[in-house]
């Protein structure tokens, strides 16, 4: 586990803060893109002025003030925060120690993780409910990438027969790597280890989700030790390849994102020579061939965590004693939008996520570029100004994956056409009904949880309201309140029908 993504003892804040500059070594972790599925000719980039420019103007002092004082709920708290690393580094320490003396399998042996996703680009919001870890496999000095869909999807073969350890993941020809194989060998690990594995906290355990065919994740939910409980903290572990920075990316991405005004040549020459990262993802479609079914995709979690972390144009943006900037505050309302309109059309708008936000905010981040532009007492201006760019994305059906400009994540393959029209109308009607799902968000229920070491811990809310997690942050007084309510009213109905009853039998006589 990186150093400076520990947060053991509530001390997360100072250690990322004094690593900062190991960022650069960073791993990808699944934030689960949408897989691109059809090529098409590179889009021109272009700033979305004219739908940004009306929702600026739409601005009043009311939602203005609702946008500054959402944007304070949007943040986790410190203590919060604290309860969950601790529960997080033990189990993602142990299972380290556990794939490093694992004998059965040599090939997970010298594995390493790398955190990224939204918890630590530092902008998950309300509760942190869901990690990404990326467990690094060293994948041999020389590897044949071959493109099969626009970009992002890869079949991968050694560039020769191979003695080591890597070899058992190969298919019959002994060159193709088996995505299908190394995911069902993590899965068949952590279910192991989590047969001697226990929680700090006695009252909790941890559970492996069924596989998801299209997952390149090993997803864990933490839960109580009750029946049927609610799932509190969700944790991916996903395999990833590391392939030496010597090789480089594939040709179709060698480019590297286009950061130049924004960040500098520098820093996207930097990018370019970062190692980089396969995932087991597989393909989407019918009748896919048996190699296409092994395929991999490149992942960017970890440039997407350099660039969001470090995003400033001046280079000491946010820094302790630098001006503040208000980027992330805005692209943490645009995920609390995004994740209020799919709790509202599940249906819908299926197919949106929350790295459609992302790629819509690191393309307005090229553009807008400058530090000013982005001042903190602007938040609300910026916020509409960014949402405004996701619209026009929307409205134009064109919004193109930062790193690989050839994949529209909005192409009709990937974004069905009559989604895409209801979400332009969801986000038209927001921003005209003045966001009324900022200023109304669903509730989320605090649960009173036990830090491991045996002390009360603060209330740690999660990001997925349901039922079940409403029925058991229930206090027994409020049950038995409930019960005495429902019985009354019971009682009620069964007198007045016998009243009723007697009545007639009257009338009768």
């Amino acid at each position: 586990m990186d150093r400076e993504d520990r947060d053991v003892n509530g001390s997360l804040a100072a250690k990322e803060a004094k690593h900062r500059k190991d960022d650069s070594r960073g791993k990808p972790s699944p934030p689960r893109p949408t897989p691109a599925r059809q090529r098409q000719k590179t889009p021109q980039k272009q700033a979305p002025e004219e739908g940004s420019k009306g929702v600026e103007e739409s601005a009043s002092p009311e939602l203005t003030s609702w946008i500054k004082l959402n944007a304070k709920d949007l943040k986790i708290r410190l203590t919060d925060r604290r309860w969950a690393a601790e529960v997080v580094n033990d189990f993602q320490d142990n299972l380290l120690k556990f794939l490093r003396g694992n004998s059965d399998q040599p090939f997970f042996q010298s594995a390493d993780f790398l955190n990224s996703g939204s918890y630590f680009e530092k902008v998950k919001i309300r509760s942190p409910d869901e990690f990404d870890m990326m467990l690094k496999l060293q994948a041999p000095s020389r590897l044949i990438m071959t493109e099969l869909d626009g970009g992002l999807f890869y079949r991968i073969n050694l560039a020769r027969p191979s003695r080591k350890p890597i070899k058992a993941f190969t298919l019959e020809n002994g060159y193709t790597l088996s995505s299908r194989q190394i995911l069902s060998e993590m899965h068949r690990l952590v279910r192991k280890f989590l047969k001697t594995y226990q929680v700090p906290d006695e009252g909790f355990r941890w559970e492996v989700n069924r596989k998801q065919l299209h997952s390149p994740a090993v997803t864990l939910s933490l839960c109580r030790n009750e029946m049927c409980s609610a799932e509190l903290i969700s944790v991916d572990v996903v395999p990833a390849l590391e392939v030496p920075s010597s090789q480089g990316w594939p040709l179709a991405l060698r480019n590297g994102p286009d950061v130049d005004n924004w960040l500098g040549k520098k820093v996207r020459q930097e990018i370019k020579s970062s190692a980089c990262f396969f995932v087991p993802k597989r393909l989407k479609g019918r009748n896919l061939s048996e190699e296409a079914k092994e395929s991999w995709r490149i992942s960017f979690s970890h440039v997407e965590k350099k660039l969001i972390r470090n995003h400033g144009n001046k280079k000491t943006c946010c820094e302790s004693n630098a001006t503040k900037c208000c980027r992330k505050q805005c692209f943490m309302l645009l995920k609390s939008l995004i994740e209020g309109l799919k709790q509202r059309f599940p249906k819908e708008l299926d197919h949106l996520c929350s790295y459609h936000g992302k790629t819509a905010f690191l393309h307005t981040l090229s553009i807008r570029f400058d530090d000013s532009m982005w001042a903190c007492l602007q938040l609300p201006a910026c916020f509409l100004h960014l949402l405004g760019d996701l619209e026009s994305h929307a409205r134009t059906g064109l919004l193109p994956h930062f790193f690989v400009p050839n994949c529209n994540l909005f192409s009709p393959a990937l974004f069905p056409r009559r989604e895409l029209a209801f979400l332009v109308s969801a986000l038209e009607e927001q921003r005209r009904e003045g966001l009324p799902l900022l200023r109304h968000p669903a509730p989320v229920p605090p649960l009173r949880l036990r830090s491991p070491s045996g002390d009360t811990s603060p209330e740690i809310s999660t990001d997925k309201p349901s039922s079940v997690t409403t029925v058991h942050s229930l206090d027994t007084t409020f049950k038995n309140k409930l019960v005495l309510l429902i019985a009354g009213a019971v009682v009620c109905v069964l007198l007045s029908v016998s009243l009723d009853g007697v009545n007639e039998l009257g009338e009768k006589g």
